[in-house]
């Protein structure tokens, strides 16, 4: 009798401590779904309907309408430097004078050599009217004459060359050589640039180069004036892509004075891409993953429903959207990161 009253107390323990167990198992649990369902707070906005404007911006660097590598025709040492680093200097103005002692004497020759040429060849042009003498000492005046002429041409080329000149109007950016040093035939001794005008060179992706023309309007920014816009114009689109797939492009645009750009400096081009057209957009701050494969989270009643669409361009912080929205449909803009679908959301005001 002993034995059957412990062993029922034994019981009664072990179902006390079962349930014990089970009832904090439900209450856990219990918890833990309650912890799963609570609303995530997110900020959100409505994709809005209006006009957007598909517009393309890239970075670019700004080159030099001309840059010219001076190059010496002549040899000799340098008598005479006519240009400092930064100067201006018209087009046809000198740069650098070469020793020209001797040259100028093989010149001066030359030119006595051409002028008695010529006047040999008139005597005997008139001589030979009067059959004074034959026709073929009339060539043989005429030939010298041609010879003294090439030899006179080729003396004042190689006296004009002592003087080195800019083919371009611009800013003197170097100059390799100064008083008494040596220079050789097809040296490079200074360097000029026509900053009148400046390139923007860029390369546009395929998707993108189809939707430009030569002659667009573009606008320059740069982060040396920022609020500064400079008006450029599209010059050419290279009609072959690199290996990237990128197409060449270059913008004209004009210098200024008052916020005068360098060359090498980066400028940031925009495209006005296409005429503005009735469409959807959205912050870029909603999308969740890239543009290719865009997504975002739509506000449904309490429920945040993942969303796939599709994007178009960008315009400042906006982006159109082709599909995949309807107009004042809300979308999370702020905690979408901790989202995932049909979880429940709590709106900020």
């Amino acid at each position: 009798m002993k034995r059957t009253r412990v062993i029922a107390f034994s019981a009664v323990i072990v179902g006390a401590m079962i349930f014990i167990l089970a009832n904090n198992r439900s209450r856990i649990s219990a918890k833990s779904r309650n912890d799963f369902q609570t609303a995530i707070p997110v900020s959100v906005t409505e994709a809005r309907a209006g006009t957007v404007s598909e517009t393309l911006s890239l970075t670019g660097t700004i080159t030099a309408n001309s840059d010219v590598a001076i190059v010496a025709e002549t040899q000799g040492k340098v008598t005479a430097v006519l240009a400092q680093v930064g100067d201006f200097r018209p087009a046809g103005s000198p740069l650098i004078q070469v020793d020209d002692e001797v040259k100028k004497a093989a010149y001066e020759q030359a030119e006595a050599n051409y002028h008695r040429a010529m006047k040999d060849e008139e005597r005997f042009t008139l001589l030979l009217a009067e059959q004074a003498v034959t026709e073929a000492q009339k060539e043989n005046a005429h030939a010298a004459f041609k010879t003294a002429e090439a030899q006179y041409i080729l003396a004042r080329r190689q006296y004009r060359d002592a003087r080195i000149t800019t083919p371009i109007a611009g800013i003197v950016t170097a100059r390799n050589v100064d008083l008494g040093s040596m220079v050789s035939d097809k040296m490079v001794v200074a360097n000029v640039v026509d900053v009148a005008r400046l390139k923007v060179k860029l390369n546009v992706a395929e998707q993108d180069v189809f939707k430009l023309n030569t002659g667009d309007r573009v606008g320059v920014t740069t982060d040396v004036y920022p609020g500064v816009t400079y008006e450029g114009r599209i010059k050419s689109i290279s009609a072959k892509a690199d290996e990237g797939h990128t197409y060449p492009v270059e913008i004209m645009m004009d210098n200024s004075r008052t916020h005068p750009l360098r060359a090498g400096m980066f400028g940031r081009v925009s495209f006005e891409a296409a005429a503005p057209v009735e469409g959807l957009s959205i912050p870029r701050g909603a999308l969740v993953g890239s543009m290719r494969e865009a997504r975002v989270f739509v506000v449904d009643g309490a429920l945040a429903r993942r969303r796939d669409i599709v994007v178009g361009t960008q315009t400042g912080s906006w982006l159109s959207v082709l599909s995949g929205l309807r107009a004042g449909e809300v979308v999370v803009i702020n905690g979408q990161n901790n989202l995932k679908d049909s979880v429940a959301v709590e709106v900020l005001k």
